[in-house]
């Protein structure tokens, strides 16, 4: 199985990783952009803690071309509401919301707070993380066949026992990138096993191809290994321990008028889907998938990319991050890390981000781009679905808004 058992019984006694530490604060001095600009601020504050300092008392000044930007999309209706993130060094200089939930003025604001469904990026922010902790702790073997944990993934084609988590993660399955299995079940368990059952497109290894297939037997498999689903893993492993208060699977009843539409559904759901995911094949997962699935506000977003800058505390270890978001050597011309993308020419992430960034898109119309190099994160959530997937404008505005913050931040 993927599940390595040699040292289970010390990892009882003496745990198989050290306890992360809540906080460390390196006496490091950095000189950035907003310290140059405003000296009264602490570059060090939010360096390597727990959470980005909260500096973003300039930000209407500092981003005001990247933020009208947004203000001119909202216009052109390429997405009714948006919430913006950004850390750099350590501080949060940019939390800004735009627009309203819909297009009708009298629907709820959008603010700092507000709630997006962030599709794919379920895919790093929870499934991935969890692969890491479970990595970490010695129990996930990336190199072994996943028909150790899902048996049921195993047929005829022998070239399916070759497919591994860490293929899973790397888009290079072989597994095709979007199959309609929602068209053809009705339960949580005929998914599942359409889902397994999906011929291979190619032979594992051979090429990368965004799979969202692949993500939904990896999540599978990883609550197999974990004895856990996936989100009750998340919350107590990667949302609880950051304060991640406004992110979950499948958002409380309480959150979900405040929560922008995603989509009005007139054929498969026959409603308005508003806070419950977007993404049909989670939607008959019951809201929890390895690929789809978690709503978060830009803020959490900025915790848990400052986490990642911050070498992965207080939950991963600073080598695990590196390993899963440096890009993979193999199949030949990938961009893609373990679970993570990286910059391709032309990028969704612009022309600044440097070459050892990662991030990762959300079909719904949010993106989230980390660059170690100039220790910036950038989180962009809308709702671009509503009322339809039909309109693609966050296509060109995403590299445009991109280019236009880290010029603010004084250009490549």
């Amino acid at each position: 199985m993927l599940i390595q058992t040699a040292n289970l019984g010390a990892a009882n006694e003496c745990h198989l990783y050290p306890p992360a530490e809540l906080c460390y604060k390196p006496k490091i001095e950095h000189t950035t952009f907003f310290t140059k600009r405003f000296p009264g601020l602490n570059s060090t504050a939010g360096r390597g803690a727990c959470f980005p300092t909260p500096a973003y008392q300039w930000q209407d000044a500092v981003f005001a071309p990247a933020f009208e930007l947004i203000r001119q999309a909202i216009a052109a209706h390429a997405f009714p509401a948006a919430s913006v993130s950004i850390t750099h060094h350590g501080n949060l200089v940019g939390l800004k919301a735009f627009g309203h939930s819909t297009y009708e003025p009298d629907s709820p604001e959008a603010t700092p707070e507000t709630v997006f469904d962030l599709a794919s990026i379920t895919k790093v922010v929870a499934t991935v993380s969890m692969a890491m902790i479970l990595y970490e702790r010695g129990l996930l073997d990336l190199d072994l066949p996943v028909v150790a944990a899902v048996t049921e993934f195993a047929g005829e084609d022998r070239h399916r026992d070759a497919v591994t988590p860490r293929m899973l993660l790397a888009h290079s399955s072989g597994l095709p990138a979007y199959e309609k299995l929602f068209l053809r079940v009705r339960t949580r368990d005929e998914l599942l096993a359409a889902a397994f059952a999906t011929p291979l497109a190619a032979d594992p290894g051979a090429k990368a191809e965004y799979s969202d297939i692949g993500f939904i037997i990896l999540g599978v498999a990883l609550e197999r290994i974990a004895d856990e689903s996936l989100d009750r893993f998340s919350q107590h492993e990667i949302f609880g321990p950051l304060a991640m208060t406004h992110t979950a699977f499948n958002p409380p009843l309480a959150w979900r008028a405040s929560i922008p539409p995603s989509a009005n559904d007139p054929s498969f759901r026959r409603r308005i889907i508003q806070g419950e995911v977007q993404d049909e094949n989670a939607s008959v997962l019951g809201g929890v998938a390895g690929h789809a699935g978690v709503f978060a506000s830009a803020e959490d977003l900025a915790i848990f990319a400052h986490a990642i800058l911050a070498g992965g505390r207080p939950i991963f270890r600073p080598e695990t991050v590196s390993l899963f978001t440096r890009r993979e050597t193999s199949p030949p011309g990938t961009s893609r890390a373990l679970g993570w993308d990286t910059p391709s020419s032309p990028s969704q992430s612009g022309k600044y981000f440097s070459a050892d960034s990662f991030g990762h898109l959300g079909y719904t119309g949010t993106s989230l781009w980390i660059d170690p190099e100039r220790q910036l994160s950038v989180t962009l959530l809308t709702n671009r679905t509503w009322p339809d997937c039909s309109n693609q404008a966050i296509k060109q505005l995403r590299p445009k808004f991109h280019d236009a913050v880290i010029e603010a931040l004084g250009g490549p």
